[in-house]
Protein backbone atom coordinates (compact mmCIF):
# COMPACT_ATOMS: atom_id res chain seq x y z
CA UNK A 1 0.00 0.00 0.00
CA UNK A 2 1.59 3.21 -1.15
CA UNK A 3 1.32 6.35 0.97
CA UNK A 4 1.03 8.24 -2.31
CA UNK A 5 -1.87 6.11 -3.52
CA UNK A 6 -4.08 8.01 -5.93
CA UNK A 7 -7.78 7.82 -5.05
CA UNK A 8 -10.13 7.64 -8.06
CA UNK A 9 -12.79 10.34 -8.16
CA UNK A 10 -16.22 10.98 -9.66
CA UNK A 11 -17.17 14.21 -11.41
CA UNK A 12 -20.15 15.69 -9.55
CA UNK A 13 -23.01 17.53 -11.32
CA UNK A 14 -21.27 20.73 -10.14
CA UNK A 15 -18.29 19.84 -12.33
CA UNK A 16 -15.88 19.15 -9.44
CA UNK A 17 -14.16 15.81 -8.81
CA UNK A 18 -14.94 14.04 -5.54
CA UNK A 19 -12.81 11.07 -4.37
CA UNK A 20 -14.66 7.77 -3.94
CA UNK A 21 -13.23 7.29 -0.44
CA UNK A 22 -13.02 9.81 2.38
CA UNK A 23 -12.44 9.87 6.12
CA UNK A 24 -15.53 10.24 8.30
CA UNK A 25 -15.17 12.29 11.49
CA UNK A 26 -18.46 11.74 13.35
CA UNK A 27 -17.78 10.55 16.92
CA UNK A 28 -14.05 11.10 16.44
CA UNK A 29 -13.27 12.63 19.82
CA UNK A 30 -11.53 15.96 20.35
CA UNK A 31 -7.89 15.25 21.10
CA UNK A 32 -7.96 12.32 18.68
CA UNK A 33 -9.70 13.60 15.56
CA UNK A 34 -6.95 15.98 14.45
CA UNK A 35 -4.31 13.29 14.57
CA UNK A 36 -6.61 10.94 12.62
CA UNK A 37 -7.17 13.53 9.89
CA UNK A 38 -3.44 14.19 9.59
CA UNK A 39 -2.68 10.46 9.38
CA UNK A 40 -5.37 10.06 6.73
CA UNK A 41 -4.03 12.92 4.61
CA UNK A 42 -0.50 11.52 4.83
CA UNK A 43 -1.82 8.06 3.88
CA UNK A 44 -3.35 9.47 0.70
CA UNK A 45 -6.92 10.40 1.64
CA UNK A 46 -8.16 13.36 -0.35
CA UNK A 47 -11.68 13.70 1.06
CA UNK A 48 -12.48 14.60 4.67
CA UNK A 49 -16.13 14.57 5.77
CA UNK A 50 -16.98 17.01 8.58
CA UNK A 51 -20.02 18.64 10.18
CA UNK A 52 -20.71 21.61 12.45
CA UNK A 53 -22.68 19.36 14.84
CA UNK A 54 -19.78 16.94 15.34
CA UNK A 55 -18.23 19.63 17.57
CA UNK A 56 -14.69 18.77 16.45
CA UNK A 57 -14.17 21.06 13.44
CA UNK A 58 -11.77 23.56 15.12
CA UNK A 59 -9.29 20.74 15.77
CA UNK A 60 -9.64 19.50 12.18
CA UNK A 61 -9.21 23.08 10.97
CA UNK A 62 -5.93 23.40 12.85
CA UNK A 63 -4.64 20.32 11.00
CA UNK A 64 -5.78 21.71 7.63
CA UNK A 65 -4.00 24.99 8.37
CA UNK A 66 -0.81 23.14 9.34
CA UNK A 67 -0.59 20.72 6.41
CA UNK A 68 -1.64 23.30 3.80
CA UNK A 69 0.81 25.93 5.09
CA UNK A 70 3.63 23.38 5.32
CA UNK A 71 2.83 22.23 1.78
CA UNK A 72 2.58 18.58 2.88
CA UNK A 73 -0.69 18.44 0.93
CA UNK A 74 -2.08 21.11 -1.39
CA UNK A 75 -5.47 22.59 -0.46
CA UNK A 76 -6.54 22.21 -4.09
CA UNK A 77 -6.00 18.43 -3.86
CA UNK A 78 -8.30 17.92 -0.86
CA UNK A 79 -12.09 17.70 -1.07
CA UNK A 80 -13.69 18.89 2.17
CA UNK A 81 -17.34 18.41 3.10
CA UNK A 82 -19.32 19.93 5.96
CA UNK A 83 -22.98 20.20 6.96
CA UNK A 84 -25.35 22.92 8.19
CA UNK A 85 -27.00 21.80 11.43
CA UNK A 86 -30.73 21.78 12.21
CA UNK A 87 -30.60 24.86 14.46
CA UNK A 88 -29.40 26.98 11.50
CA UNK A 89 -32.15 26.35 8.92
CA UNK A 90 -33.44 29.91 8.52
CA UNK A 91 -31.87 31.91 5.71
CA UNK A 92 -30.09 34.28 8.13
CA UNK A 93 -28.89 31.52 10.48
CA UNK A 94 -27.69 29.46 7.50
CA UNK A 95 -25.52 32.36 6.33
CA UNK A 96 -24.11 32.56 9.86
CA UNK A 97 -23.47 28.79 9.91
CA UNK A 98 -21.56 28.90 6.61
CA UNK A 99 -19.22 31.58 7.99
CA UNK A 100 -18.77 29.64 11.26
CA UNK A 101 -17.96 26.39 9.45
CA UNK A 102 -15.36 28.04 7.21
CA UNK A 103 -13.79 29.75 10.21
CA UNK A 104 -13.74 26.53 12.29
CA UNK A 105 -12.10 24.60 9.43
CA UNK A 106 -9.64 27.45 8.64
CA UNK A 107 -10.80 27.47 5.01
CA UNK A 108 -11.54 30.09 2.36
CA UNK A 109 -13.93 27.73 0.58
CA UNK A 110 -15.65 24.42 1.11
CA UNK A 111 -15.84 21.77 -1.61
CA UNK A 112 -19.27 20.45 -0.58
CA UNK A 113 -21.88 21.77 1.83
CA UNK A 114 -24.83 19.60 2.85
CA UNK A 115 -28.02 20.35 4.75
CA UNK A 116 -27.57 17.87 7.61
CA UNK A 117 -31.26 16.96 8.11
CA UNK A 118 -34.52 18.08 6.49
CA UNK A 119 -36.10 19.22 9.78
CA UNK A 120 -35.13 22.38 11.61
CA UNK A 121 -34.75 22.67 15.38
CA UNK A 122 -35.54 25.75 17.45
CA UNK A 123 -32.87 28.34 16.68
CA UNK A 124 -30.67 30.49 18.87
CA UNK A 125 -29.83 28.06 21.67
CA UNK A 126 -28.20 24.67 22.08
CA UNK A 127 -27.71 22.18 19.24
CA UNK A 128 -30.32 19.78 20.66
CA UNK A 129 -33.12 21.98 22.09
CA UNK A 130 -35.44 19.71 24.08
CA UNK A 131 -38.52 20.05 26.19
CA UNK A 132 -38.48 16.99 28.40
CA UNK A 133 -37.57 14.17 26.03
CA UNK A 134 -39.05 15.87 22.95
CA UNK A 135 -37.14 17.99 20.47
CA UNK A 136 -38.27 21.59 20.00
CA UNK A 137 -38.64 22.12 16.25
CA UNK A 138 -38.66 25.30 14.21
CA UNK A 139 -40.93 25.90 11.22
CA UNK A 140 -38.00 27.03 9.10
CA UNK A 141 -38.04 25.55 5.60
CA UNK A 142 -34.87 23.98 4.21
CA UNK A 143 -35.45 26.00 1.01
CA UNK A 144 -34.20 29.02 2.99
CA UNK A 145 -31.09 27.03 3.91
CA UNK A 146 -30.57 26.13 0.25
CA UNK A 147 -30.89 29.79 -0.83
CA UNK A 148 -28.14 30.82 1.60
CA UNK A 149 -25.92 28.01 0.30
CA UNK A 150 -26.55 29.07 -3.31
CA UNK A 151 -25.41 32.60 -2.48
CA UNK A 152 -22.21 31.15 -0.97
CA UNK A 153 -21.64 29.27 -4.25
CA UNK A 154 -22.05 32.56 -6.14
CA UNK A 155 -19.45 34.31 -3.97
CA UNK A 156 -16.97 31.40 -4.20
CA UNK A 157 -17.15 30.11 -0.62
CA UNK A 158 -18.81 26.81 -1.54
CA UNK A 159 -18.30 24.75 -4.71
CA UNK A 160 -20.94 21.99 -4.59
CA UNK A 161 -24.26 21.60 -2.77
CA UNK A 162 -26.14 18.64 -1.40
CA UNK A 163 -28.25 17.21 1.38
CA UNK A 164 -28.07 14.48 4.01
CA UNK A 165 -30.87 12.25 5.36
CA UNK A 166 -33.42 13.59 2.86
CA UNK A 167 -35.82 11.46 0.83
CA UNK A 168 -36.59 11.86 -2.88
CA UNK A 169 -39.71 14.00 -2.29
CA UNK A 170 -37.70 16.53 -0.29
CA UNK A 171 -34.95 16.57 -2.90
CA UNK A 172 -37.55 17.23 -5.59
CA UNK A 173 -38.74 20.29 -3.63
CA UNK A 174 -35.19 21.64 -3.78
CA UNK A 175 -34.76 20.77 -7.46
CA UNK A 176 -37.92 22.69 -8.37
CA UNK A 177 -36.47 25.87 -6.81
CA UNK A 178 -32.73 25.42 -7.20
CA UNK A 179 -30.50 27.62 -9.35
CA UNK A 180 -27.47 25.52 -8.32
CA UNK A 181 -27.66 21.78 -9.00
CA UNK A 182 -28.14 19.34 -6.15
CA UNK A 183 -24.94 17.30 -6.49
CA UNK A 184 -24.98 14.91 -3.54
CA UNK A 185 -27.13 13.00 -1.07
CA UNK A 186 -25.45 11.50 2.00
CA UNK A 187 -27.42 8.73 3.69
CA UNK A 188 -27.03 5.62 5.79
CA UNK A 189 -26.17 2.84 3.35
CA UNK A 190 -24.47 -0.54 3.87
CA UNK A 191 -24.97 -4.21 2.89
CA UNK A 192 -27.80 -4.58 5.44
CA UNK A 193 -29.52 -1.33 4.33
CA UNK A 194 -28.97 -0.92 0.61
CA UNK A 195 -31.41 1.90 -0.21
CA UNK A 196 -32.41 0.36 -3.57
CA UNK A 197 -35.28 2.77 -4.35
CA UNK A 198 -33.33 5.87 -3.41
CA UNK A 199 -30.32 4.71 -5.43
CA UNK A 200 -32.49 4.15 -8.51
CA UNK A 201 -34.04 7.61 -8.14
CA UNK A 202 -30.62 9.27 -7.72
CA UNK A 203 -29.27 7.47 -10.77
CA UNK A 204 -32.20 8.69 -12.86
CA UNK A 205 -31.75 12.28 -11.60
CA UNK A 206 -27.95 12.36 -11.76
CA UNK A 207 -27.46 12.87 -8.01
CA UNK A 208 -24.30 11.31 -6.52
CA UNK A 209 -24.51 9.28 -3.31
CA UNK A 210 -22.28 9.09 -0.24
CA UNK A 211 -22.84 6.28 2.26
CA UNK A 212 -22.40 6.95 5.93
CA UNK A 213 -22.21 4.02 8.36
CA UNK A 214 -21.01 2.04 5.35
CA UNK A 215 -19.64 -0.60 7.75
CA UNK A 216 -22.83 -0.65 9.79
CA UNK A 217 -21.02 1.55 12.33
CA UNK A 218 -20.30 -1.03 15.08
CA UNK A 219 -19.68 1.77 17.64
CA UNK A 220 -22.78 3.88 16.85
CA UNK A 221 -24.67 4.80 20.05
CA UNK A 222 -28.02 4.08 18.36
CA UNK A 223 -27.22 0.37 18.06
CA UNK A 224 -29.02 -2.04 20.36
CA UNK A 225 -27.85 -5.25 21.99
CA UNK A 226 -28.02 -8.11 19.49
CA UNK A 227 -28.09 -5.89 16.37
CA UNK A 228 -26.42 -7.62 13.41
CA UNK A 229 -22.83 -6.70 12.58
CA UNK A 230 -21.71 -6.59 8.93
CA UNK A 231 -18.08 -7.10 9.95
CA UNK A 232 -19.08 -10.44 11.52
CA UNK A 233 -21.22 -11.55 8.58
CA UNK A 234 -20.13 -15.01 7.38
CA UNK A 235 -20.55 -14.12 3.69
CA UNK A 236 -18.36 -11.02 4.08
CA UNK A 237 -15.77 -12.80 6.24
CA UNK A 238 -15.44 -15.76 3.84
CA UNK A 239 -15.10 -13.43 0.85
CA UNK A 240 -12.39 -11.50 2.67
CA UNK A 241 -10.45 -14.67 3.48
CA UNK A 242 -10.61 -15.82 -0.14
CA UNK A 243 -9.43 -12.43 -1.47
CA UNK A 244 -6.97 -11.67 1.33
CA UNK A 245 -8.93 -8.60 2.42
CA UNK A 246 -10.59 -7.46 5.66
CA UNK A 247 -14.39 -7.62 6.05
CA UNK A 248 -14.35 -3.81 6.09
CA UNK A 249 -12.54 -3.68 2.73
CA UNK A 250 -15.08 -6.08 1.25
CA UNK A 251 -18.08 -4.02 2.44
CA UNK A 252 -16.50 -0.76 1.27
CA UNK A 253 -15.45 -2.17 -2.10
CA UNK A 254 -19.03 -3.42 -2.64
CA UNK A 255 -20.32 0.16 -2.20
CA UNK A 256 -17.68 1.74 -4.44
CA UNK A 257 -18.35 -0.84 -7.18
CA UNK A 258 -22.00 0.18 -7.02
CA UNK A 259 -20.96 3.81 -7.62
CA UNK A 260 -21.38 4.91 -4.00
CA UNK A 261 -18.89 7.15 -2.18
CA UNK A 262 -17.79 5.94 1.26
CA UNK A 263 -16.51 7.84 4.31
CA UNK A 264 -15.46 5.19 6.87
CA UNK A 265 -14.45 6.68 10.22
CA UNK A 266 -11.43 5.31 12.04
CA UNK A 267 -8.81 6.68 14.39
CA UNK A 268 -6.59 3.59 14.02
CA UNK A 269 -3.74 4.17 11.55
CA UNK A 270 -3.74 0.59 10.23
CA UNK A 271 -7.48 0.64 9.57
CA UNK A 272 -7.31 4.14 8.11
CA UNK A 273 -4.87 2.79 5.51
CA UNK A 274 -6.82 -0.45 4.94
CA UNK A 275 -10.07 1.46 4.37
CA UNK A 276 -8.44 3.45 1.57
CA UNK A 277 -6.96 0.39 -0.12
CA UNK A 278 -10.04 -0.51 -2.17
CA UNK A 279 -8.68 -0.17 -5.69
CA UNK A 280 -6.16 -3.01 -5.79
CA UNK A 281 -8.89 -5.64 -6.10
CA UNK A 282 -12.32 -6.18 -7.63
CA UNK A 283 -15.35 -8.15 -6.48
CA UNK A 284 -16.69 -10.55 -9.10
CA UNK A 285 -20.30 -10.39 -10.29
CA UNK A 286 -21.00 -13.43 -8.10
CA UNK A 287 -19.42 -11.72 -5.07
CA UNK A 288 -21.45 -8.56 -5.69
CA UNK A 289 -24.65 -10.60 -6.01
CA UNK A 290 -23.87 -12.44 -2.76
CA UNK A 291 -23.57 -9.13 -0.88
CA UNK A 292 -26.63 -7.70 -2.66
CA UNK A 293 -28.53 -10.67 -1.20
CA UNK A 294 -27.65 -9.59 2.37
CA UNK A 295 -30.04 -6.61 2.30
CA UNK A 296 -32.26 -6.61 5.42
CA UNK A 297 -33.69 -3.11 4.86
CA UNK A 298 -32.30 -2.50 8.36
CA UNK A 299 -31.69 1.10 9.34
CA UNK A 300 -29.41 1.65 12.34
CA UNK A 301 -30.01 5.38 12.82
CA UNK A 302 -33.54 4.86 14.12
CA UNK A 303 -34.76 8.33 15.05
CA UNK A 304 -37.76 8.72 17.30
CA UNK A 305 -40.90 9.25 15.24
CA UNK A 306 -43.02 10.59 18.08
CA UNK A 307 -42.42 14.10 16.69
CA UNK A 308 -43.18 13.14 13.10
CA UNK A 309 -45.76 15.94 12.80
CA UNK A 310 -42.89 18.21 11.77
CA UNK A 311 -43.83 19.73 8.38
CA UNK A 312 -40.52 18.93 6.70
CA UNK A 313 -40.09 15.44 8.12
CA UNK A 314 -43.52 13.99 7.30
CA UNK A 315 -42.93 10.28 7.92
CA UNK A 316 -45.05 8.33 10.36
CA UNK A 317 -42.90 5.21 10.42
CA UNK A 318 -39.24 4.33 10.10
CA UNK A 319 -40.07 2.27 6.99
CA UNK A 320 -41.76 5.25 5.31
CA UNK A 321 -38.64 7.35 5.86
Amino acid sequence: FSSQMSVPAEKLPSGYDMPWVGLGTWMAAPGVVGESVEKALLAGYRHIDCAHAYLNQPEIGAVFKKVFEEGTVARSDVFITSKIWNTFHSYEKSKEAISTILRELSLDYLDLMLIHWPMGYEEGGEFFPKEGDKMRFSNEDFLGTWKAMEEAVADGRIRSLGVSNFNHTQMERIMEQATVKLSMIQVELHPYFQQQKLRAWCKAKGVAITAYSSLGNPSMPFRKQGDPNILLDETVIEMGKRLGKTPAQIALRWAVQHGIHVIPKSTNETRIKENLDLFSFTLSDADMAAIDALDKNWRILDLSFRDSHHPHFPFKTKEEW
